[in-house]
């Protein structure tokens, strides 16, 4: 059945990128995607599939039924795309001003499509139920992923896999992890109040953007010296907005920042630990303040079982070069959502550009090999009837036997 799979996949690659670059053409922002989802349940329909729009707002189910019984895979896409205005020079570039696929959901969303199409060919042979999962909004928090959950499509679900297309690492290399891949991302806002003022007598005012500086300063010691440095931390501040003539004190300023963690103790510490900073630093300064800290996604956690099943069947799937695994990631997903109800795993494809330099996802200038697509699709595909030949990964004996 894989030869099959794999020989149709490669038939369709051409319509793979033709629906890459079409959705490349018209991308559409997080909680704001119209069009996008009606073009994937239409594509679907199409297939004669069971078809759940609106899922949790915006989200686009599909189920594939085989014809003999066995287990519920679920594959997941996301398809939102990010307010960045995009710099490439190809015909198929953004067509939005200030809205670009700079994270390749274009990607994993053509990826998934065309494996669905070629899996409907082969429904005859499919023991059990493949859920296909399209997730808007996955860029932007909350996310899809925990509206979709709870509006129901993981119900029935065994297992989940997930892939992200990275421009950074080469092509063909499948990048995996057991355990934490990706980091809690939080967010936080800060509004310091004090005493607007002439900029000529500022022993009258008391300067908020003198103790914003401050604050700074003082938020960076937290991870260096209140964190054990055998855990990971993050704190970066995004924005200082602090607008004002030239020659007057800020009455207030703001600052809005990030945290990453991957220990959920750790990252509740650093919660308390900015809010002990930012009262001791008003106080020096007979300031006042206002502080929200708002939990994001939690850490990805793939299960280990998942993980080494996709890890050892890298082997086997034509056009990988390499499975690697790879070190944990402060960058965030909401893939983090499914993995804490279902057991399942989420790895990197690698499909970087050969002969020039790799732009990094969110840049005006992101872009990868669109062969990637390919090898991904091979990858879901083999851990999809795997995992069904064997009706799940019972043990590690059996794992050790692909």
């Amino acid at each position: 059945m894989l030869e099959k799979l794999y020989s149709l996949l490669q038939e369709h690659y051409n319509e793979m990128v033709e629906i890459r670059r079409h959705l490349h053409q018209h991308p559409e922002l997080s909680f704001q995607e119209v069009e996008t989802p009606k073009f994937i349940a239409n594509y679907h329909q199409k297939l004669g599939h069971e078809v759940r729009t609106g899922v949790g707002e915006r989200g686009v189910v599909a189920k594939l039924h085989g014809a003999k019984p066995g287990k519920t895979i679920a594959l997941r896409a996301d398809f939102d795309a990010l307010p960045i205005h995009e710099e490439n020079d190809f015909p198929y570039k953004s067509k939005k001003p200030g809205v670009m696929h700079a994270c390749g959901h274009d990607t994993h969303t053509a990826t998934l499509l065309v494996l669905a199409k070629v899996l409907n060919k082969l429904q005859n042979e499919i023991e059990g139920t493949i859920v296909f999962i399209h997730q808007h909004a996955e860029e932007y928090m909350p996310g899809g992923a925990i509206a979709m959950i709870e509006d129901g499509c993981l119900e029935g679900v065994d297992v989940i896999f997930g892939q992200h297309i990275s421009s950074g690492e080469p092509l063909g290399e499948i990048g995996y992890r057991s355990g934490p891949l990706m980091a809690a991302a939080d967010r936080f806002h800060i509004k310091l109040q004090g005493r607007g003022g002439h900029g000529a007598h500022p022993h009258e005012a008391n300067d908020s953007i003198v103790l914003g500086a401050q604050l700074i300063v003082n938020l960076q010691q937290i991870v260096s010296r209140r964190i054990d440095p055998l855990e990971s931390a993050v704190l970066s501040i995004g924005e200082f907005d602090a607008k004002n003539a030239f020659n007057v004190i800020a009455d207030s300023v703001t600052l809005t920042g990030t945290v990453r963690t991957f220990n959920e103790n750790i990252r509740n510490k650093m919660e308390r630990e900015i809010e002990r900073v930012i009262e001791g630093t008003c106080l020096t300064a007979a300031a006042s303040y206002d502080y929200n800290y708002v939990h994001g996604y939690p850490a990805l956690v793939n299960h280990a079982a998942e993980t080494k099943f996709v890890a050892q069947l890298a082997s086997e799937v034509p056009g990988v070069t390499a499975a690697v695994e790879i070190a944990p990631r402060m960058g965030g997903e909401d893939f983090a959502y499914y993995l804490q109800k279902v057991p399942g795993t989420f790895f990197n494809t690698g499909a970087a550009i050969v002969g020039r330099t790799p732009y990094p996802h969110h840049h005006p200038k992101f872009d990868i090999d669109e062969r990637g697509m390919l090898i991904a699709a091979n990858m879901l595909a083999t851990a999809t009837v795997k995992y069904m030949e064997q009706q799940g990964v019972v043990d590690t004996t059996v794992i050790e036997t692909l």
